[in-house]
Parts: structure tokens; C-alpha cells; sequence
């Protein structure tokens, strides 16, 4: 199949571009690669395609990881209807404000930064209470979804990867176990952390945006046009504010989520928290949360039961067409997968390389993988067999090459619209899928040109 392969993601970026639509771009780029998957085996491809598109959707939601993940987008917009009609969230910000924790639009910030780097063991779950807790301060302080979609998603991974006390030092940590090195596994994951420029510097774009309040690029025009529709329709917003309540509608849901969160990683880990399950977790400590909202919701009597229901299937019907995106995205991936996309990239990219330019190189592949597939664990998987043989036959620094595969992977989910961290993000903060990775994509490019550039001279240097 070779170059052919490329064609489909191909096909998502244009249909994008041209119709705005990233619903009709993941099918048409779906239906592409089951097209090239069934032109050599059946004679009328066309029709197999179909079919095979439709298969491959099945195929994805009957895998119990995708399952979850599908699932606990769902029940997000419930836990979210919940938590905002109960008036906890109106309620948490007056209190935040009152107290002079969050009375400028530089504290939210910080608040908002802050949420997502404490709660490093899980980037979906990092995303969603940052999300959850900020979005009506962004909105009081007429600050856009946009910038708080960018603020969690460029705090979650980055910061993930780097502090490694959690799932995805144990998937990396699992991977580099295959392999005789001269270093143990764990040193050589550590030894990352001062390597991994691209997550060192979305933190650092994140710092500086909340600390200087600007924003530059299609941000900043959201935040204009945020500004004229907030003068426009002031009145209406105001009448639109769910009256506040108490504020522990909000804290203890959320309380309940992060601290179910950690139990569940111990609980699945065996008593090890860093190899516990990830997406097993995160459901298990949504449902909980949500149980818990439902249940002081109904005892504080001021909703009945019948009202709950309703108020949990209006959360959840907000939410369907961005989950129906991460069912898309993930059908993409499996058939990306099935053609060898990430595999043929990787090769592309690391044939013939001067010794100076494989660690550049191999930063590049990640990202381009990463933004094809939507996954950055995915590319972990297809550049660190890559990588690790390099190591051994040329003598590479081995933390560097790691880092630059592990920097690599979470750039591109970064650009990506088919990840399902930006998808989560989306979701989280409230935004337009598009006008998220719109907004973002100038911060994260800028990224990943620095990162490259501290790769080449790294390279340098250690070379």
C-alpha cells in the first residue's frame, strides 16, 4: 500500500478546510481507507468499502477501551448538566470571587493552570475537572472557551509525560522492558523529562498566557468576537444563569471524581497505582461522581426524580455530536492501523538520516503520526521499536531519542482534530471542536518549531 496510505488523512485535512465539517471529513476519510483496503480483495470495492466502514465502526465500539471511552464522553454531559443546574457551579465561582482567589482574569488563569497540573495521573480526567471548574469563571471574566479549551489540553499531556507517577510512564515503561539496554528502563524514562522540549514549552506558552493575558493569532479573534456578542446579548445571559445555590453541588462531585480516581488506579493496578488502567478508572470514578450528584441532587429536594432523568438525557443529548467525533476518530485510527499508515511514516521519515538529523527526525514522525492517527500513545508504540534499535546499532543518547519520540507523539495530538484528548478538551471547556484546534494549532506549531530546533542542537551537542 505505501504512499497510498497517507491518502486518507489526507482526505480528512481537505474535506476540513473545505466544508468546516470534521464529521463528513472522518467519514469521508473512513470510507477512503476501507476504499484502498478493498480494491485489492474484492472485485467491486465500492460496495465493500461501505460495508467495511460500517464494520469498522462496529469493530471499535465493541473494543472494551474504545467502549469506555465512548461511554465516559457520554456521561460527562450529564455529570456536566447536573453540576450546572444545580446551581453549585454559580454558587462555586461567587465563592472563588468573594474570597479573592479568583477575582482577575490572571487568577482564573492560575486556578485553571494549577487544577490541571495537580491532577497529573490521568490527562482525560485532568481535562475535565479543570474544565468543569472553570468554565463560568471564563465567562465572568469574558475571557473565551477557546483560550480555556488550549489553557487544560496544553497542561493535561504535557504535564502527563513528564511528571510519569502514572499510566503513561507505566505504557512507555512497558514498551522500553522489551529491550536490552545498557540503562535500565526506569532511568532512561527519567532521563526524558529534561529531554522532552515540547512539553516543557506548552507549559511554559500556558504560563504565559495566563500571566501576561494575551493571546495572539485566531485566539485572540475569538476573544473579540467573544466581546461583541457579551455586550450584544448581555441581558440574555444574565437571564440564562442558573441562580446560585451551594457550592458543595459542584465541590463534592468533582471531590468524589479525582479521589475515586486514585482508588480505582490503586484498585486496578493490583496496589500499584502506575500500573493501574487509565480508562477503567476514569468511568468508574465519572459513574461514581455522577451517583453522587444524582443522589444530593434528590435528597436536597429540590428536583424530583423524573427531573433528574431529564435533566441527565438533556447532558447527554448536548454531548452526542462531539462523541459521535471520537467514535469517528477512533474508526480512523483502526483503519489507519489496518493500512500501516504510522508504520510507513515511521520508515519514510528514518531511512537514510544523517546521525545528526535521527533524533530531529524522529520528533517529526511522532508528530506527523500522532496528528494522522489522533493517537499518541499509538505512536509511542510504532517509534519506540523504531527508536530503540537505533540506539543500540548507532550509539544514540537514549533518554534523548525517547524524549524526542514521547515530545513528538503529544505535538501532534496537540494539532490534531481526530485526537481524543482535544476531542475531551473540547468538551471539557464548553468549545467548538474546530475553533479549538484552530486556536491552538499556532501555539502548538510554535511549539513543536522549538522543540525541533532544541533536538538539532541537542543532537549537536551529545552527538
Amino acid at each position: 500500500m505505501d504512499w497510498l496510505s497517507v491518502i486518507p488523512p489526507i482526505v480528512a485535512i481537505a474535506v476540513v478546510l473545505w466544508r468546516k465539517e470534521v464529521i463528513l471529513a472522518l467519514l469521508s476519510a473512513v470510507f477512503s481507507a476501507e476504499l484502498l483496503l478493498a480494491i485489492n480483495e474484492h472485485s467491486n470495492p465500492v460496495f465493500y468499502a461501505f460495508l467495511g466502514a460500517i464494520e469498522r465502526v462496529v469493530a471499535v465500539v465493541s473494543s472494551p477501551g474504545n467502549g469506555r471511552l465512548l461511554v465516559f464522553s457520554l456521561l460527562i454531559g450529564a455529570l456536566l448538566a447536573y453540576v450546572r443546574n444545580s446551581g453549585g457551579v454559580t454558587a462555586m465561582v461567587n465563592k472563588l470571587v468573594s474570597k479573592g482567589i479568583a477575582k482577575s482574569k490572571r487568577q482564573v488563569g492560575t486556578v485553571t493552570m494549577f487544577t490541571g497540573m495537580v491532577i497529573f495521573i490521568e490527562s482525560n480526567l485532568s481535562v475535565l475537572t479543570a474544565g468543569i471548574l472553570s468554565r463560568d469563571l471564563f465567562d465572568k471574566f469574558k475571557m473565551s472557551r477557546a483560550r480555556l479549551a488550549f489553557i487544560i489540553d496544553s497542561t493535561s499531556a504535557p504535564v502527563c509525560i513528564l511528571v510519569l507517577l502514572n499510566g503513561w510512564g507505566a505504557y512507555v515503561l512497558g514498551l522500553l522492558n522489551n529491550y536490552e539496554l545498557e540503562q535500565s528502563s526506569m532511568s532512561i524514562l527519567w532521563g526524558t523529562v529534561p529531554f522532552n522540549f515540547y512539553a516543557i514549552i506548552a507549559l511554559l506558552m500556558v504560563a504565559y498566557t495566563v500571566a501576561t493575558d494575551k493571546v495572539h493569532g485566531p485566539m485572540k479573534q475569538s476573544e473579540l468576537e467573544l466581546h461583541k456578542s457579551v455586550v450584544k446579548d448581555e441581558d440574555s445571559l444574565k437571564e440564562a444563569l442558573v441562580a446560585p445555590t451551594k457550592a458543595r453541588f459542584m465541590v463534592v462531585p468533582l471531590l468524589t471524581m479525582i479521589s475515586s480516581m486514585f482508588f480505582f488506579m490503586y484498585w486496578t493496578g493490583d496496589g500499584d497505582i502506575t500500573q493501574g488502567s487509565g480508562g477503567q478508572s476514569v468511568l468508574y470514578a465519572t459513574c461514581f461522581a455522577l451517583a453522587v450528584a444524582y443522589f444530593l441532587l434528590l435528597f436536597s429536594k429540590r428536583f424530583t426524580h423524573k427531573e433528574l432523568v431529564d435533566v441527565g438525557f438533556n447532558g447527554l443529548s448536548e454531548l452526542l455530536p462531539l462523541v459521535t467525533i471520537v467514535l469517528f476518530s477512533l474508526t480512523l485510527g483502526a483503519s489507519l492501523k489496518e493500512l500501516g499508515t504510522g508504520l510507513f511514516i515511521a520508515g519514510f521519515v528514518g531511512d537514510n538520516l544523517p546521525l545528526i538529523f535521527v533524533v530531529p527526525m524522529l520528533f517529526i514522525a511522532g508528530g506527523i503520526i500522532s496528528f494522522s492517527t489522533g493517537t499518541s500513545w499509538g505512536t509511542f508504540a510504532i517509534l519506540i521499536p523504531i527508536g530503540v534499535p537505533l540506539i543500540q546499532a548507532l550509539g544514540l543518547p537514549p533518554s534523548l531519542v525517547i524524549a524526542a519520540i514521547l515530545g513528538g507523539g503529544v505535538f501532534g495530538d496537540h494539532c490534531s482534530p481526530i485526537s481524543d484528548t482535544t476531542c475531551v478538551s473540547a468538551i471539557a471547556s464548553g468549545c467548538d471542536l474546530l475553533e479549538h484546534v484552530k486556536t491552538q494549532l499556532p501555539y502548538a506549531l510554535f511549539g513543536g518549531v522549538l522543540a525541533l530546533i532544541g533536538y538539532f542542537i541537542a543532537s549537536v551537542v551529545m552527538l
